[in-house]
């Protein structure tokens, strides 16, 4: 139950991407102001994030999972309703700020339902939620929008909402550590750090509409990314020095005193890059180079999802027998192997199976990070602390996706202007090879069709050979994080234990 509303929020940061176009006709809005309905619920998403945490100690974890729910319930049924853009974007930023708690919180209480040495299976049961959301969005979002409306792709939340909301009344309980924290936290005086939250607000926002908007608006050579990163920065900068100095701060920067929790950050951000790049690149592939619709690139993605499912309760089953290090390091080089493979297939014959075969060889590796990785992230952290351990490894994965998918976009772009001006240099009236060409084609093309049958011939490499450069940009990514992991002790036994038996 919990880990299927971590599921339910994940989902919904890329249902409405393939759904931008229907729902800016249907509310009179141009594609660029439409693509706010994605960035205004990133924007709620990443400034609420890091805050979960502290707003769990301080009104209940239980409490804050339950009104979470409901508040992203109601949100959902407002986008739904919406009649205008702006009211849409005002619902999908409540959607945000309310979805932001359900991920960090569900993995929360995961963690703290079982013992340390049955971790490994609740973190195996999160990560299946957290890799299947972003594939299976875009091809359940484009089947909803093409049958039904774009609305519905909001309502369906409803009635799944009100039942995880009745399920976690009945279900879920604040743990012992919890109720303690709870109860100092009501001894002492009050106290919100307003500056801290607006630090937050500021340099979260401004990263996430820097990461969504830099392509569209050229990066660093637009005013707008460059005064963006500026505030980012400075805010950013300014939130850590006031964080480590205040009594009650938000955001416990301490925890990154554990050096396990330090490199678990870094390996999930590395993950997050990959993964989302990943995930953005292949289905954009088969669309774009294959002619595949959305629900068709879909069922390409789908394979690998189902793979990742039956094999992240292997790869806790192997962490409790394996230096989990290992499996981390082992599952960076095969993650990266697979995005090699990967650049080698990009070719405009390439048939369904093959890329059905790429995705699961991608999805292999992937299976074998997600759990050793998040229980390397509490080993010696206290029991209280592990509401602040969650939002900020789930933020560290948030801010590596963001990166992820703005690296992939942004050199696929650039890629496909720099092979395509290379190309168009290599091709010379007087090069026989393109003399026969146009005169094999002039038997059914007069010379201007001839010439641009020939452009877009050009167009299409350009566009495998970028495709083929992300790939490998990704692969030397993941190959290159994969030592990172000897920086982090390992975890005592008992710390990862298998999955329990199916009875």
């Amino acid at each position: 139950m919990v880990g299927f509303a971590a599921f339910m929020e994940v989902l919904d940061t890329s249902i409405a991407n393939v759904s931008l176009a229907h729902i800016g006709g249907s509310l009179s809005a141009s594609q660029d102001e439409a693509t706010w309905v994605l960035t205004s619920y990133l924007v709620a998403n990443a400034i609420i994030l890091p805050m979960t945490g502290w707003l769990a100690n301080s009104i209940g974890r239980r409490r804050y999972y339950i009104l979470s729910i409901i508040l992203f319930t109601l949100a959902s049924v407002l986008c739904g309703l919406a009649p205008s853009l702006p009211v849409l974007i005002a619902a999908r930023i409540l959607q945000g700020l309310a979805g932001g708690a359900l991920q960090p919180v569900s993995q929360a209480i995961l963690a703290d339902a079982f013992p340390p040495e049955k971790r490994g299976a609740s973190m195996a049961i999160y990560g299946m939620a957290i890799v299947c959301g972003p594939a299976i969005g875009p091809p359940l979002g484009g089947f909803i929008t093409d049958s039904y409306s774009w609305h519905w792709i909001f309502l369906v939340n409803a009635p799944i909402g009100l039942l995880l909301a009745f399920a976690a009344m009945r279900l879920v309980h604040d743990s012992p550590a919890q109720l303690e924290a709870q109860r100092r936290r009501r001894e002492e005086p009050f106290s919100v750090d307003y500056f801290g939250f607006a630090l937050i607000a500021i340099g979260m926002g401004a990263m996430q509409v820097m990461f969504d908007k830099g392509q569209q608006e050229d990066w660093f050579d637009s005013a707008f990314i460059r005064g963006c990163l500026t505030v980012c920065v400075a805010a950013l900068a300014t939130l850590v020095w006031w964080e480590l100095r205040h009594p009650h701060p938000i955001i416990n920067l301490r925890l990154f005193r554990n050096r396990n929790f330090v490199a678990a950050n870094v390996l999930i951000f590395g993950v997050g890059v990959v993964m989302f790049g990943a995930i953005v690149l292949l289905p954009q592939f088969a669309q774009s180079v294959l002619g595949y619709s959305a629900m068709d690139a879909g069922l390409v993605m789908s394979p690998g999802s189902l793979l990742l499912i039956l094999l992240m309760p292997l790869g806790a089953r192997l962490a409790a027998k394996l230096d989990p290090r290992l499996m981390v390091c082992l599952g960076f080089v095969s993650t990266g192997i697979a995005m090699i493979v990967s650049a080698h297939y990009m070719s405009a014959s390439a048939s369904q199976g093959q890329m059905v075969m790429l995705r699961c060889l991608q999805s292999f590796g992937m299976a074998f990070l997600m759990v050793p990785i998040n229980v390397l992230a509490y080993v010696g952290l206290p029991p209280t602390e592990g509401g602040n351990a969650a939002a900020l490894i789930n933020l560290m994965r948030n801010i590596g996706s963001s990166v992820g998918i703005s690296l992939a976009v942004t050199w696929l772009a650039r890629g496909m202007q720099l092979h395509q001006s290379q190309l168009v240099d290599r091709v010379s009236v007087l090069d026989p090879a393109y003399q026969q060409t146009m005169a094999a084609m002039n038997g059914s093309f007069d010379t201007v069709s001839a010439q641009a049958v020939i452009a877009g011939q050009v167009a299409q490499q350009a566009a495998l050979l970028s495709y083929a450069d992300d790939f490998y940009f990704f692969g030397a990514v993941a190959l290159l994080i994969a030592p990172l992991i000897w920086m982090s002790k390992r975890p005592p036994a008992g710390a990862v234990a298998p999955p329990p038996e199916a009875h």
